[in-house]
């Protein structure tokens, strides 16, 4: 009954300095942003790959901080041959596949911060545009931007900050957004 009449009282008090023109600050924390550990043991030459993706990601988004091998939300892994590709299997986990042989025809950091994006909620957009990080291969070899657009950047954002549905559908995997290895027609 006690902390009923306190929130009542607190709120006739802001509700009496709001009148008056008085603002006063919300002494409620911020939100902290979330944790989504990596690991890169099974990363092998791409775990350096994993950390630049990771530092592009934390730089353009907010409520999300991606770090280095302190647990095992996401696990990287290096493999050769069956394209690259993400497999999540919640909002912020999953693992990310990155493969040898696409990964010597394209950007290696792009395909790390695509594959990472699919972790982090956003999907598929082959629409060729190499500004989108979410064009993936569709974009070309020539296509080298590791950077999220400006949308892509927010709609993580807003996704780690709880404003937007994720649509989680559970275990989601995320395929041939690299074209396979190319190949020459003798």
């Amino acid at each position: 009954m006690t902390s009923r009449l306190n929130r009542l009282a607190v709120a006739v008090l802001a509700t009496t300095l709001a009148t008056l023109g008085v603002t006063v600050a919300n002494p409620a924390p911020a939100s902290a942003a979330m944790t989504i550990c990596y690991n890169t043991s099974q990363a092998g030459s791409y775990a350096g790959t994993a950390n630049q993706a990771a530092s592009i990601w934390n730089n353009a988004t907010n409520n999300l901080t991606l770090s280095a091998n302190c647990g095992s939300n996401l696990r990287i892994y290096q493999i050769t041959g069956g394209g690259s590709y993400a497999v999540r299997t919640s909002l912020g986990n999953g693992r990310v596949y990155i493969d040898t042989q696409q990964a010597a025809q394209y950007s290696p950091l792009r395909i790390m911060t695509h594959e990472i994006g699919h972790i982090l909620g956003l999907p598929d957009n082959y629409n060729g545009n190499c500004s989108l990080l979410m064009s993936g291969g569709s974009a070309g070899t020539s296509c080298t931007n590791p950077y999220p657009s400006s949308a892509e950047a927010n709609r993580v954002s807003n996704l780690f900050a709880g404003t937007f549905s994720a649509t989680d559908r559970s275990a989601d995997i995320f395929r041939d957004s690299w074209p396979g290895a190319l190949t020459t027609v003798g």
